[in-house]
């Protein structure tokens, strides 16, 4: 509901900066090159980052690590390079679908894709097979340096337990609460995505969460209601 959000008067802002002072830098995102991020932000989907990270290591190995290689390679084989990262028959379809894509509009041209307007890139790569909201704003923010927000399970569990709502239970509805509320400016979305995913890794676990330990324990819903009970339980 908006209006807890008013009544809250949580400055996201200040979350940023009690992450920022608890993890520092992230160093975000893990790569060499724009295809590099590309190519991870396809097959990151539905898998663990260490996966990847194999996957990414045998293209480099298997000679699939430029876009005329990857137009090139045959489907069944970039399947089988990628296998790691699961789902590996959707995620080359998935792959070969961006490159085509690619190499039909802009002539295998990634610099030139990405420089277009964010919004106009944005729309096209939704229109792209296997790419969806969080995918396309991973493309966007990391390779493109366009400023959208990235929204993923970690942040929406971090939002949901400091009792922050969005105006609709939605990708958008809670892409707007950080766009209306934070500078445009893609080097924050950069640090703020990469710091909530390491809080949620390391602090806003989605079991057994150490919210007594939390840099957002006070103004956190979730936290102020753990620290009520465990100061309960010790009378």
């Amino acid at each position: 509901m908006p209006s807890e959000v008013v009544e809250q008067h949580i400055d996201l802002m200040e979350v940023f900066q009690r992450l920022y002072n608890e993890y520092g830098p992230q160093h975000w995102w893990p790569a060499d090159s724009q295809l590099e991020v590309v190519l991870g932000a396809i097959l990151t989907q539905s898998a663990a980052w260490g996966n990847v990270e194999k996957a990414l290591s045998s293209l480099k190995e298997g000679g699939g690590w430029s876009a005329g290689a990857l137009r090139d390679v045959p489907e069944e084989h970039l399947a089988e390079l990628v296998r790691s990262s699961g789902y590996f028959n959707a995620k080359a379809r998935k792959l070969k679908a961006f490159i085509s894509h690619l190499w039909q509009q802009h002539d295998g041209d990634l610099q030139a894709m990405l420089s277009q307007g964010g919004a106009t890139l944005r729309e096209e790569l939704l229109s792209i097979h296997g790419i969806g909201d969080e995918t396309a704003d991973d493309i966007l923010l990391y390779a493109g340096e366009h400023p959208y927000f990235v929204i993923d399970t970690y942040t929406r569990r971090i939002l949901d337990r400091m009792g922050i709502m969005p105006d609709a239970p939605t990708y958008a509805g809670y892409q707007r609460l950080f766009h209306h509320n934070l500078p445009t400016d893609a080097p924050l979305y950069n640090e703020y995505h990469a710091l909530l995913d390491r809080h949620a890794k390391e602090a806003c676990r989605k079991s057994l969460p150490a919210c007594q330990s939390c840099c957002l324990r006070d103004i956190c819903a979730t936290g102020r209601n753990a620290l009520v009970e465990a100061a309960r339980q010790e009378k």
